[in-house]
C-alpha cells in the first residue's frame, strides 16, 4: 500500500512540476497574476507529493517490506532503526528522492519568500529550480525508481554496507546533500540576473545568506566525513583525495571564491562576469559530483553501484554549460557596464581577487587529477590512477600562498592603501612570524612545507588578534565601555565581519592540526601476547584479553588494552571487528585516545587463535584534535555571520585599514 502511493506520489509530482514551470512561464510572459499565485501553488504540491513519496520509502525501509527491491538491497531485520532511516540516501535510487525532496523544499522556500528585493527574479528563479526539479522526477519515475518491486520473493534483505553502519551516515551524507542542492538557489538567482539584464548586485544580497547556509552545510559535510573516515575505516587517514572527497572539494572551492568575491560586486561593482561565471561553474562542479559517485568511470569507497544514470548527468552538464555560456555571452555588454578601473595595485580588490584566482586553481589542479584517469585511459587504454602525492605536491604551496593572503587582505583598504599604511600595519603580524620561525629552526624542523605552514599560519593568527584588539581599543576610547562588552559590541554590530574573522581562525587551527598530524604522525604495528605492553611515542599500552560479543546481527572481536601516559593511567581502550550475519566483509571499530597535543589510535587487525596474541596497528597523530575543533568554530564562526541582527544607525566604525574580506 504504501510503495503504491509512493509511487503513484512520484508520477502525480512529475505532471505538477511540468504545470508547475510551464504555467510560471505563461505568466511570465502574459503577467497573469493568478497564473502566477497557481504555479506558485502547485510548487507547494510538488513538495508536498515528493514529502509523501519520501515518507513511503522510510516506512518501507522501517517496516522491512522486502517485496520492494530497494528495501531488499539496503536494509535488512537486524538492521538498527538509525540505519534503516539512514537507508533511505543509501543507495541510488533513494539518493535520487532525497535530492529531489531537499530540492522541492527549497524550491518552495525560495518561491514563496518574502525578501524585498526579490520578487522581480522569482518567476525565473522558480522556473529555474522546477527545471532542474523536472530533471530528477524522470529519474526517479523512469531510470532509478526507488519503489520498484523486487524480481523474486526475498525473505531478508542484505542490509546496510557495514562502513556505512556509523553515526555519520546520520549525518555527513545529509550535510552534503544540503549544500549540494543549495547552491541551486545562488545559481537559479544568477540565471534569472541574466535573462532579466539585470547584471547588479541585487540578486547578490538576495542570495548572500542562502549562499552561506549552504556554504555551511558542504562544509559541515566534508568536515564529518572526515571524521568519519578517521574513526571507522581503521586505515588512520581522514582524507585521501578519492573522486567523490574531491568531487565535494570542488564546489566548496569555488563557492568559497564566490563568497568573496560577491562583497566585491556589492560594494564596488566589480567583478559581476566573474561572479556569474563562478556560481556557475559551481552548480556543474555539484552535478559533475552528482555524476561522478553514479558513473562507474572511478572507482571510490564512496560511490553507488554502476549503472547508465551518469550519461544523464553527464547531459544535464552539458545543457547548463550551453545554456549558461549562451546567456552569459549575449549579456556580456552589461558583465562589463560599470565597472571601473582598479586604483592601484596594492587594495583590497586585487587581494580578493588574487584570493580567487588561487582558490580556482587548487580547484583545476585538483578536477585535473580526478579525471586524468579517464584522460589516460581514453588516450592509451590503460588507466593511470593519480594519488597523494600529485595533490599535494600541487596543492599544498597554492594553499600556503592563500593562508598567507588570508593574512594581508585585512590590512589592506578599498580602492588604494599606501606602502606605508601597510608596513604598518604588518609590522606586529611579521615579528610574530619570524619569531616562529625562529623557534622553529630551533626545534629542527626541516619539512619545508611545514615550517611555511606554521609561520603563515602564526602569522595569520596575529592579524586576526590584532584587528581584535584595535578594534576593541577604538571603541573602548570611543564609548568608554570596559574591553569585553566593547568585544561583545563588535559582534552585535557587525557579524558578517566578526563571523568571517572567527572562520579564518577556524581554518588556521585545521590548518595546525593537519600539518602536525600530516607530517609527525607516529605508526607501529605489532603482534602481542596477553601481559605485554607497547609503546608509542609518551604512551604505554598493556595488552589483556581478546574475547567476542555474538548476538543475531554481528560477532564482534575485540582486543582490551590498557592505556597510560607518561606515570598517568588513562584507561582502557577496546579496539574491534565486526561481523555483520549479513555482510561479506568485516568493519573496523578503532579506538581513540584523544587530547590537545596529540590522538592515540588503536587498529586490531586480526588475532592468533591459539595464542591468542593480538595483531595490531598504532598510531600517534600529534595535534589532529586542532582539526577537528577547529571545524566546530568554523560552523560557530558561520553562524555568527548568518545570525541575523537590528538595523540600527551606526554609531561606531573600526580602522578602515582593518577591514575583513569578509565585510559585507
Amino acid at each position: 500500500m504504501m510503495g503504491e502511493i509512493g509511487r503513484w506520489a512520484l508520477i502525480f509530482a512529475l505532471i505538477i512540476v511540468v504545470y508547475a514551470g510551464v504555467a510560471h512561464l505563461i505568466a511570465i510572459k502574459s503577467g497573469n497574476k493568478r497564473l502566477l499565485h497557481s504555479a506558485k501553488n502547485a510548487v507547494l504540491v510538488v513538495t508536498g507529493l515528493t514529502t509523501i513519496a519520501s515518507s513511503a520509502l522510510i516506512y518501507l525501509l522501517v517496516t522491512d517490506d522486502f517485496r520492494y527491491q530497494y528495501v531488499a538491497q539496503y536494509t535488512s531485520t537486524d538492521t538498527s532503526l538509525l540505519y534503516k532511516v539512514a537507508a533511505f540516501w543509501g543507495g541510488n535510487a533513494g539518493s535520487l528522492l532525497f535530492w529531489l525532496w531537499i530540492l522541492t523544499i527549497y524550491t518552495a522556500l525560495v518561491t514563496w519568500s518574502k525578501h524585498k528585493d526579490s520578487h522581480q527574479y522569482l518567476p525565473w528563479v522558480s522556473t529555474v529550480m522546477l527545471t532542474i526539479s523536472l530533471f530528477f522526477v524522470f529519474l526517479v519515475n523512469f531510470v532509478a525508481q526507488p519503489f520498484a518491486l523486487a524480481n523474486e520473493v526475498v525473505t531478508e534483505g542484505s542490509g546496510l554496507n557495514p562502513l556505512l553502519q556509523n553515526p555519520g551516515m546520520a549525518v555527513h551524507p545529509v550535510m552534503l546533500y544540503l549544500g549540494y542542492i543549495g547552491f541551486t538557489i545562488p545559481f537559479a538567482y544568477g540565471i534569472a540576473a541574466l535573462i532579466l539584464k539585470k547584471a547588479d548586485a541585487t540578486w547578490l544580497k538576495v542570495t548572500r545568506r542562502w549562499t552561506l547556509v549552504t556554504w555551511l552545510f558542504l562544509s559541515m559535510g566534508i568536515i564529518y566525513g572526515a571524521q568519519w573516515a578517521y574513526v571507522e575505516l581503521g586505515w588512520g587517514g581522514y582524507w585521501t583525495w578519492d573522486p567523490v572527497e574531491n568531487a565535494s572539494f570542488l564546489p566548496w572551492l569555488t563557492g568559497t571564491a564566490f563568497l568573496h568575491s560577491a562583497m566585491i560586486q556589492e560594494k564596488k561593482g566589480k567583478l559581476k562576469g566573474w561572479n556569474i561565471s563562478l556560481i556557475v561553474l559551481t552548480f556543474m562542479l555539484v552535478i559533475f559530483g552528482t555524476f561522478l559517485t553514479r558513473s562507474g568511470l572511478l572507482w571510490s569507497v564512496h560511490a553507488f553501484a554502476n549503472g547508465p544514470i551518469g550519461a544523464y548527468f553527464l547531459g544535464l552538464i552539458g545543457v547548463v554549460l550551453i545554456v549558461s555560456l549562451s546567456l552569459i555571452w549575449s549579456r556580456w555588454s552589461l558583465l562589463k557596464a560599470d565597472q571601473v578601473q582598479y586604483e592601484a595595485v596594492v587594495s583590497k580588490e586585487n587581494s580578493v581577487l588574487i584570493n580567487n584566482l588561487l582558490l580556482v586553481g587548487i580547484m583545476f589542479t585538483t578536477f585535473f587529477g580526478t579525471i586524468y584517469p579517464i584522460i589516460s585511459e581514453t588516450l592509451t587504454g590503460t588507466k593511470v590512477m593519480v594519488g597523494a602525492p600529485y595533490f599535494n605536491r600541487v596543492n599544498v604551496p597554492i594553499f600556503i600562498a592563500l593562508i598567507l593572503l588570508m593574512g594581508i587582505c585585512p590590512l589592506i583598504a578599498w580602492k588604494k592603501s599606501s606602502l606605508r599604511t601597510v608596513r604598518k600595519n604588518l609590522f606586529l603580524p611579521l615579528i610574530v612570524a619570524l619569531l616562529t620561525a625562529f623557534v622553529l629552526f630551533a626545534m629542527g624542523v626541516s619539512e619545508w612545507r611545514v615550517f611555511l605552514s606554521l609561520t603563515v599560519a602564526a602569522f595569520v593568527l596575529a592579524t586576526i588578534f590584532l584587528e581584535f584588539a584595535l578594534a576593541v581599543q577604538a571603541r573602548v576610547k570611543s564609548t568608554g565601555e570596559n574591553p569585553f562588552l566593547s568585544l561583545y559590541m563588535l559582534f552585535v554590530k557587525n557579524r558578517r565581519r566578526y563571523g568571517g574573522y572567527i572562520v579564518h581562525f577556524a581554518i588556521i587551527m585545521i590548518v595546525i592540526g593537519l600539518t602536525g598530524a600530516g607530517f609527525y604522525s607516529l605508526d607501529l604495528q605489532s603482534s602481542i601476547a596477553p601481559g605485554e605492553t607497547m609503546r608509542a611515542g609518551n604512551y604505554t599500552l598493556q595488552y589483556r584479553n581478546i574475547d567476542e560479543v555474538t548476538t543475531p546481527a554481528r560477532n564482534t572481536v575485540y582486543a582490551e588494552f590498557l592505556v597510560s601516559k607518561g606515570d598517568k593511567l588513562l584507561g582502557a581502550v577496546r579496539p574491534k571487528k565486526v561481523f555483520y550475519t549479513n555482510g561479506n566483509q568485516p568493519s573496523t571499530d578503532v579506538s581513540v585516545v584523544s587530547s590537545f597535543t596529540d590522538d592515540l589510535y588503536v587498529v586490531l587487525n586480526g588475532w592468533i587463535e591459539d595464542s591468542e596474541k593480538a595483531v595490531i596497528q598504532v598510531k600517534v597523530f600529534p595535534l589532529i584534535s586542532w582539526a577537528w575543533f577547529g571545524g566546530y568554530v568554523l560552523i560557530f564562526g558561520s553562524l555568527i555571520s548568518l545570525w541575523p541582527g537590528k538595523k540600527k544607525r551606526r554609531s561606531f566604525r573600526t580602522p578602515k585599514a582593518m577591514e575583513s574580506v569578509l565585510d559585507g
